[in-house]
């Protein structure tokens, strides 16, 4: 079973090698921290903010080619929790309408998942497992 979640905040110390976002459940009062890269916590900000940059990036580059190819991004999920790490997919429907799981780093598929605005997920033995860590 999956849980929809949101970002629901980004904290950005460039003077670290880490960043930290925290999804927080939709409809209850769950949520954790993953730890990410500086360059992908400030994709992840420029893409709220609605930053514009001339040149595209790692993740608009993902989703034109997601595009060109005749995909489309339908979820991004959170679905396993291994020594500490999280893993992900990007969760695409291709035109025969065939679901594809492509396995990402999370920080990755937020960033894209942004800016297509589409709901983030997370397997319930994921949240469980983030949780219980942050005890």
């Amino acid at each position: 079973m999956t849980v929809q979640m949101e970002l629901s905040r980004i904290l950005i110390r460039e003077l670290n090698d880490y960043q930290l976002i925290e999804l927080r459940e939709m409809d209850g009062d769950r949520a954790f921290p993953i730890v990410i890269g500086l360059p992908e916590a400030q994709a992840i900000e420029r893409r709220l903010k609605g930053v514009e940059i001339k040149r595209p990036q790692t993740h608009e580059l993902m989703a034109s080619v997601i595009e060109t190819l005749g995909g489309e991004l339908m979820s991004i999920t959170i679905n396993d929790l291994a020594d500490h790490t999280f893993f992900a997919s990007l969760d695409v429907r291709k035109e025969t309408g065939e679901i594809l799981h492509i396995d990402a780093r999370p920080s990755d598929a937020i960033a894209l998942g942004i800016a297509r605005d589409v709901p983030i997920y997370v397997e319930e033995h994921v949240l469980e497992g983030a949780l219980a860590d942050d005890d």
